[in-house]
């Protein structure tokens, strides 16, 4: 049915796209059967325990999608294993000027420069408490600083505390995005003193016993490659702060291998990149974080993953958990269930006997 929709959806903006795709969630939201007719739902064979966490599917939305999670049992209906929504700030933020999301065909990506618009971290955690959840759903949450150049330094390093401290009892994991580029300033907690102070920090506040499990959002690496001695550093602080996983990137500032021309993507402009061009690169950074950790740290996989294909070499890469959003917009709800039923036909025919047999197969 998305083949037919697809291309009326694509004649409009971008973001107008989207509002319509979340309104005709929630209507899929209210009628759960009309998601279950997608056959999307999970092999045994697939699921996993992760973070102390059992996980029906490998398979999540990435964050982006449901910033304010709105959408909660749409995505477990549809067939995920867990939704990351956000990202969330500690105030609430109407986000950059419009237009602020494209389409890049060709290359079958997105650039967007949104500019972290929520509805900020006590409106969703209000939400979150009065959403009921499928039984054995995970749901992540994703914090990012409030979008403003006034809130650096120590006044970032509090913004980020405050939406800690209250989405954290409604949070199976936090995903902790040091890497946003869709920001006023620009600044990322990617350098060392910058990761350091803000994760201490945010140790601090979660404590011990019965918090949610902090994982780590990386920038995607170079196309030069991995800057081994930053990226190891950067690795080290996370882990020396309690950290127990990272997700495999985000956008990318850069518009380095793209097919779409010259003068489109100036008239685009600034803002950050996903979808197929960032398989490489975000498959090439979790291969290292495997090898780094000796497999023993969770990484979620996600960028350019559309097609079961994709998925399954990114779990051999090193990830035990996956994330799509590009993918969606260009392929529809129907991907989910595509990928579950193309990993298990990939296993069968590799002779393995569940995924968690597949993690880091070829790290």
């Amino acid at each position: 049915m998305y083949r037919f929709l697809r291309p009326l959806l694509f004649r409009l903006d971008a973001e107008d796209a989207h509002s319509w795709g979340v309104r005709a969630a929630r209507l899929g939201q209210r009628a759960g059967w009309a998601t279950r007719r997608l056959n999307a739902r999970a092999d045994p064979r697939l699921a996993q325990t992760v973070w102390g966490r059992r996980f029906r599917s490998p398979l999540g939305l990435a964050a982006g999608f449901d910033k304010n999670a709105e959408l909660v049992r749409f995505w477990a209906e549809l067939g995920f294993g867990f939704a990351e929504v956000g990202s969330v700030s500690a105030l609430p933020s109407v986000g950059n000027a419009r237009p602020r999301a494209f389409r890049l065909p060709s290359d079958g990506a997105l650039v967007n420069r949104m500019g972290l618009n929520n509805d900020g971290a006590d409106a969703v955690a209000e939400r979150l408490a009065s959403t009921s959840r499928p039984p054995g759903f995970v749901v992540g949450v994703n914090v990012a600083k409030t979008h403003s150049p006034d809130i650096l330094g120590d006044a970032g390093i509090e913004d980020f505390r405050h939406s800690v401290r209250v989405l954290a009892p409604h949070a199976d994991y936090l995903a902790i995005n040091v890497s946003c580029p869709n920001t006023a300033e620009g600044k990322t907690f990617e350098t060392p003193d910058a990761l350091d102070a803000l994760l201490h920090a945010i140790a601090l506040e979660v404590g011990t016993g019965g918090a949610p499990p902090v994982v780590v959002k990386w920038s995607p690496p170079a196309t030069a490659g991995i800057d081994v001695g930053a990226m190891d550093e950067l690795v080290e602080i996370a882990l020396g702060h309690g950290v127990r996983g990272f997700i495999t990137s985000n956008t990318a500032s850069d518009r380095d291998g793209l097919v779409t021309g010259a003068s489109e993507i100036e008239r685009i402009g600034n803002g950050g990149l996903s979808g197929r061009p960032l398989a490489a690169r975000s498959k090439a950074l979790t291969r290292h974080l495997y090898r780094t950790t000796d497999g023993t740290v969770p990484i979620v996989g996600v960028g350019g993953i559309d097609s079961a294909e994709e998925a399954y070499e990114r779990v051999r890469a090193g990830a035990s958990l996956l994330q799509v959003y590009t993918g969606l917009v260009y392929q529809g709800p129907g991907l989910v269930g595509q990928i579950h039923r193309g990993l298990i036909r990939l296993l069968d025919r590799d002779g393995l006997d569940a995924l968690q047999d597949a993690v880091g197969a070829d790290a």
